[in-house]
């Protein structure tokens, strides 16, 4: 029996007893029959909505588990595109390792200040002073093609 159905069992009992409803005991049983009645609508609705729910829990766990044997049979090809994709992965990380940016101090000719730059604004070719405003051109030379023998690493000239 359902809640609904005990509660309009109820209501048929106060009928059947005749209560009066006019009565303050008669008010206050009909009011909670009423409320029993509401709340028994109440419990229908969300047994119903949590039926709908289940059988929507119970579609997507099912697909769930189509996708997971999908991709446990494709386990094989994936796990080699991961592997390609982390040896390419290392390949980058070498590649970052191996440049370290280089710094040059430079002098200026005009405020004999000394300033650090990189090869990017080497490359430039010129930049201002950030001292004096003073414009320096400059080239960045191997010192492989330079006359003196000792020196191997790379030198600015002016």
């Amino acid at each position: 029996m359902t809640s609904s159905e005990k509660v309009a069992y109820l209501k048929g009992l106060m009928e059947g007893m005749k209560l009066d409803t006019e009565s303050d005991t008669g008010k206050l049983l009909k009011v909670i029959a009423d409320i029993l009645g509401d709340m028994a609508e109440d419990i229908e609705d969300v047994e119903s909505d949590l039926f709908d729910l289940s059988e929507e829990v119970d579609a997507i766990s099912d697909e769930i588990d189509e996708i997971e044997d999908y991709l446990e049979d494709d386990d094989e090809s994936w796990s080699d595109w991961d592997e390609d994709w982390d040896d390419e992965d290392e390949d980058w990380e070498d590649e970052d390792d191996d440049e370290d940016p280089q710094f040059y101090e430079v002098t200026c000719p005009n405020c004999d200040k000394t300033i650090t730059v990189d090869e990017d604004v080497l490359a430039l070719g010129s930049i201002q002073c950030p001292n004096c405003g003073e414009m320096m051109e400059f080239e960045l030379v191997d010192a492989d093609e330079e006359e003196s023998p000792e020196e191997s690493e790379e030198e600015l000239k002016f």
